[in-house]
């Protein structure tokens, strides 16, 4: 099975406020303080929630709208709170640590598809290699916080192949393995059909080969790709950077590489999307937060693959990226799995 990235905490639906107790509290209360009156204390919040994994900021989230909802009235939920507070890629990075990790994603979805165009780096990134179980949460949250359909409002924001792939991670059709099912006559058929669809015939048919690679199971993608390499000389990886190389087709070519990574080697494609944040003419500041977040209950297996891959932690890449109170921020989000020896300025 594709590999989790919410905590049993979401996907138990277990928010009673009984379970919270009262260093929680003392949170809450730490942060209706520093948010009272004009302008709030960005450290005193920051230091309050920045300093939690994402099961506690959870719990957080959730407690801080039992004792103060009914004081803010105006607020759904406390990532309303932090963007009424904060503004810029600060305010962007508190909303999203001011949410349960499911809500989180539906805050980055939304904050990616306002406007004209879409960060569609952000879209893929969210929809792409999730489990079914993750898959079904997401869609019930996003209709549940914004009162719209996720796959509506991805397919107006979307078009062409990119939509094709998309439309096949939201249908959560990823087939459990079965080694009954899955054997290695089966890995050969699928690997020719991704051939047929793709190096071996004029034109891709990219449709046909998203069917194959999202429903297949890690297990069994495993072996697609070890039978395709064997046959056709090109691992899957290869296979899908020659077949979808063409001008306009990067983010389309991104999005199935990290389909299959995340099936394949989950922390080396975590690092690898950080890296791509980075990289280039200006750093891409929302997919670099929305990483930092998203990935922060995996951080020391990234971090291992980033210092194997670049040379360097994934504090060093956001010291030479960004600077201020955001990067202060972004810092401790990793320092609190994956603590740094001395302190940052």
């Amino acid at each position: 099975m594709t590999m989790d990235l919410y905590p049993e905490f979401v996907k138990n639906e277990d928010l009673s406020p009984d379970a919270f107790g009262s260093e929680v509290d003392a949170v809450c209360e730490e942060i209706e303080n520093a948010t009272k009156g004009i302008g709030a204390n960005k450290q005193r919040v920051m230091d309050a929630l920045a300093t939690q994994d994402a099961t506690q900021r959870a719990k957080i989230s959730t407690r801080y709208m039992e004792l103060y909802g009914p004081d803010h009235k105006r607020f759904k939920n406390m990532g309303d709170l932090m963007r009424k507070e904060f503004s810029g890629d600060f305010g962007d990075a508190m909303e999203f640590l001011a949410l349960p990790p499911h809500q989180a994603e539906c805050a980055m979805i939304r904050k990616a598809t306002k406007g004209i165009g879409a960060s569609v780096n952000i879209v893929w990134s969210i929809i792409c290699g999730r489990t079914n179980e993750e898959m079904e949460i997401l869609k019930k949250t996003y209709f549940k916080m914004y009162n719209k359909d996720l796959g509506k409002l991805l397919a107006s924001e979307l078009h062409g192949n990119m939509e094709r792939l998309i439309f096949n991670c939201l249908q959560a059709a990823e087939q459990v393995f079965d080694p009954q099912y899955h054997t290695m006559d089966k890995a050969r058929e699928d690997a020719e059909i991704i051939h047929a669809k793709g190096q071996g015939r004029m034109g891709t048919d990219e449709k046909g080969i998203f069917k194959v690679i999202v429903a297949a199971p890690p297990e069994h993608l495993v072996n697609i790709d070890k039978v395709y390499g064997e046959k056709y000389g090109y691992t899957l990886w290869k296979a899908m950077e020659k077949e979808l190389g063409g001008v306009g087709e990067k983010s389309l070519r991104q999005a199935t590489l990290y389909e299959i990574g995340m099936k394949l080697r989950p922390h080396e494609t975590m690092s690898k999307l950080i890296d791509q944040a980075c990289r280039g003419f200006g750093t891409d500041e929302l997919l670099l937060t929305c990483c930092i977040i998203r990935f922060q209950p995996h951080m020391a297996n990234v971090m291992a693959c980033h210092i194997e891959e670049y040379g360097k932690t994934i504090h060093d890449r956001i010291r030479e990226e960004v600077g201020g109170k955001y990067r202060n921020l972004l810092l401790q989000v990793v320092n609190t799995v994956w603590p740094e020896t001395g302190k940052y300025e």
